[in-house]
């Protein structure tokens, strides 16, 4: 091979750590494979700090104002393509809102899937679900983005320098399918090393979630042998004996069974055998060790330090503000700030998946050629602090700036207000 040729050639590779379709960069044996998704799912659905988090991301991405951008000057060509996918994106069987939320899984699990389903625009009066659209120009057009869940994913299919080729997907109904790149959209939190897995957001957080839920279980274990009492048999000695037959064997299981599973609850109580001694003393007793219910340690405050933990690694602290000694508003206006910053990434991530892989595939499918095709954008993600704004707007008024002769910042100042454009003033 010359230099020229080599110029042209893949000579490396990313470094992803692969074998047999399944990615080997996880370093702890219970966030790989099948188990992580378990852990993943545990941490969103069931811990209150993860699951609030996630709830404002996908509130916040929710609101935000998706929509098709048509190019600034458009060209004729640019204008028929742009009034095309504004059609098809609002031609769908579920809306954006929808699919949105599908996408934002890979918040938890780091990846999502969407398969591309597509259809023959034949009008409203076509009733198949092949053919049935607003329009009937017999164009192709989306009829939805589907989700194909991260717990029915079997293996990738990657080629020989590492790409994605597609998806092996088991699924416990309909059994086992292979969904083509081609016709799919590939969602990522991280593109580190071309890895389809991405990186979940909950993995920095899951040592302290961990922790966490083992020290709320030994809490509520604690608590309940404090009201409970800690209950202790007082058993012959004779039942200890390696010499013990069968049938008194039998009987110390029983009772050892009857220790370690009495609670206080509504169906309380214990039924135990009346045994004395030769002298007519009872020789088989139960009784309640109390305690005086204190402890070495805050769990209270263990736990609180690990909720922030937990919201730290998410840059999402600012949901514990107000929840004891957290932070002043000060601070937690920077934390918002930084945390909104996080939430443009992600929008701009989605919104670059989509325009590459479902717009421009969609033009070329139609033979529509334009040089700068039209853009899934979204609006602010945050929103303008008006008791700094409206001074500044009227001093932008009081020195004249804001007038009809310069109508860009005409628009500008009233946007940042949500005031009308002059046009519906």
């Amino acid at each position: 091979m010359n230099d020229k040729d080599i110029k042209f050639q893949e000579l490396g590779a990313t470094g992803l750590r692969r074998s047999g379709g399944f990615v080997l960069e996880e370093f702890l044996p219970q966030l790989q494979g099948t188990r992580a998704r378990q852990a993943y799912r545990e941490m969103a659905d069931n811990d209150p700090v993860i699951g609030g988090i996630l709830l404002a991301f996908s509130e916040v991405m929710g609101r935000l104002d998706w929509h098709i951008e048509k190019p600034e000057e458009a060209t004729p060509e640019e204008i028929i393509a742009y009034d095309f996918i504004a059609g098809a994106f609002e031609d769908t069987e579920d809306s954006w809102d929808v699919t949105l939320s599908e996408i934002l899984s890979m918040l938890t699990y780091g990846w999502s899937w969407m398969e591309v389903v597509y259809k023959i625009r034949g009008g409203q009066d076509n009733h198949s679900s092949k053919y049935h659209s607003k329009y009937a120009d017999g164009r192709i057009g989306w009829k939805k983005f589907s989700v194909r869940s991260q717990d029915s994913y079997l293996r990738w299919d990657f080629s020989d320098n590492g790409n994605v080729r597609g998806l092996v997907q088991q699924d416990i109904t309909t059994g086992m399918h292979y969904i083509p790149m081609a016709k799919s959209l590939l969602f990522r939190t991280s593109e580190f090393k071309n890895n389809p897995e991405g990186i979940s957001m909950l993995r920095r957080a899951y040592t302290s979630w961990y922790y966490k839920k083992r020290i709320q279980e030994i809490e509520a274990i604690g608590i309940e042998r404090d009201l409970a009492g800690y209950p202790v048999v007082y058993a012959p000695q004779e039942w200890f004996s390696p010499e013990a037959d069968a049938g008194t064997i039998q009987s110390l299981q029983a009772i050892q069974s009857l220790v370690t599973n009495i609670k206080r609850n509504q169906s309380e109580g214990a039924v135990l055998p009346y045994v004395t001694d030769e002298n007519g003393n009872k020789v088989l007793t139960l009784e309640l060790l109390s305690s005086g219910g204190s402890r070495n340690f805050d769990t209270g405050a263990i736990i609180d330090r690990y909720n922030k933990m937990i919201a730290t690694s998410m840059l999402a602290d600012f949901v514990l503000l107000g929840q004891g000694n957290v932070g002043s508003f000060a601070l937690g206006s920077q934390k918002l700030e930084s945390w909104q910053m996080i939430i443009e990434s992600i929008a701009r991530s989605i919104a670059e998946v989509f325009n590459k892989h479902a717009i421009e595939k969609l033009l070329r499918l139609n033979g529509i050629k334009c040089e700068n095709p039209p853009r899934l954008v979204f609006g602010s993600v945050a929103r303008a602090d008006l008791s700094v704004l409206a001074p500044y707007l009227s001093a932008l008024a009081d020195s004249g700036i804001l007038t009809m002769s310069d109508p860009d910042l005409e628009t500008w100042a009233r946007q940042q207000a949500d005031i009308p454009p002059l046009s519906e003033v």
